[in-house]
């Protein structure tokens, strides 16, 4: 479940954007999400968005980017489609082992005369290695972005992520640590580039009637801003949930050999959204997905980012240019990874419960072995 703000203060807004009868195009609620949301991330400006991958989209196309551009594969699909959408060829790079990042040793191999760009992701919340890919990126003259889409409040060498590269792209969507039901951000320190990114989402309009680049509506709504304010109300809240629940799941599980969580840098801010566990077949005896089905049987929404990674999804895996992409750290952390549920409407007593399912599983882990949720329910039915 969604994390939620004060619904009476979210209640109330709702009554005024009613009551003035703006509901759109950039309304005194969307101004002030935009102004907070660029006050917390540090940057000079922030463009309200219907959502991430569209705010993706345009940030691409106002870059000029054509060719080909550098992505990771271990990412969500949205990162990789926000190109081919616009026939920009995504080249799947492999992440780093212990950061699960672009690695960036790997990156400046890809590079061919067709390369524009690179587009980085800062997964889980911690920060790319910045400096390395901005270095190869103004060696090769590439524009270098980012997909921030899990690192709002999060930091990268204790400066706020939002203002690294060209811009950055935040997503709102109503699974993030803050949300506003649905929706995205683009924040940079680009005056030039901020200017034509909102009038981008806005169909290339500069004055009532007349347009300067080509546009789509990608708008933040009023209501969607006003959901946005009421949770950036009560961010440190969420922030405290997320680290209590991190710290209970970390000591619910201590012990077991085979499984592991990530760990994060005590030295930077983390919005811990994300439970990131890692499960080692070879010492635990049973795969990840025989913990993901015990999770699902009992109605525990688990999930296995990012299963499998982008380069074996479609469209990418039956376009022949990608059929020999041999991705093994990718391959070996789609295999491994498990995201358990957080955020406030998460109690101590579930956290409890969702560790009580995992050590039962793997307690009874020589008879469960490749169960499918059918039949680790009947399991779970002998025993209650």
């Amino acid at each position: 479940m969604p994390s939620l703000g004060d619904r009476e203060t979210f209640l109330q807004q709702v009554e005024e954007i009613l009551d003035s009868g703006h509901f759109t195009n950039g309304g005194r609620f969307v101004q002030e999400f935009e102004k907070r949301v660029a006050e917390i991330l540090e940057v000079k400006h922030c463009v309200a968005m219907c959502n991430a991958t569209i705010a993706l989209e345009i940030t691409a196309r106002a870059l000029g980017l054509t060719g080909e551009v550098i992505v990771p594969s271990f990412t969500y699909i949205a990162t990789a489609n926000c190109l081919q959408w616009q026939e920009i060829t995504p080249v799947f790079c492999d992440v780093d082992p212990e950061t699960h990042n672009m690695d960036p040793a790997q990156v400046e191999r890809l590079i061919t005369p067709r390369t524009t760009g690179i587009l980085g992701v800062h997964l889980w919340g911690r920060g790319c290695d910045v400096e390395a890919l901005q270095q190869i990126a103004t060696k090769w003259n590439l524009q270098l972005f980012f997909d921030a889409s899990h690192a709002f409040g999060c930091t990268h060498n204790g400066k706020m992520i939002g203002g690294f590269g060209r811009a950055e792209v935040f997503s709102f969507n109503a699974a993030k640590f803050i949300h506003c039901f649905e929706g995205g951000v683009v924040a940079t320190n680009d005056d030039v580039l901020a200017n034509r990114i909102r009038k981008m989402q806005n169909f290339g309009f500069t004055k009532f009637d007349h347009t300067e680049y080509l546009g789509v509506n990608a708008k933040m709504i009023e209501i969607s801003a006003a959901m946005g304010l009421t949770n950036l109300a009560r961010m440190e809240y969420f922030e405290a949930i997320n680290r209590r629940n991190f710290e209970l799941y970390r000591e619910h599980l201590k012990g077991i050999d085979g499984i592991e969580f990530l760990s994060y840098d005590e030295n930077e801010r983390n919005n811990l959204q994300y439970m990131v566990l890692m499960v080692d077949k070879a010492r635990l005896g049973i795969s990840r997905d025989t913990i993901l089905n015990g999770l699902h049987a009992q109605n525990i929404i688990a999930r296995s980012y990012f299963n499998p990674g982008c380069h074996r999804m479609e469209p990418y895996r039956s376009q022949s240019k990608y059929a020999s992409i041999h991705l093994p750290v990718t391959d070996s952390l789609s295999d491994k990874v498990i995201c358990l549920p957080t955020g406030a409407p998460i109690s101590p007593t579930d956290v409890a419960y969702i560790c009580s399912i995992i050590r039962f599983i793997v307690a009874n882990r020589h008879t469960l072995m490749d169960s499918n949720v059918n039949q680790l329910k009947k399991s779970f039915a002998k025993v209650a």
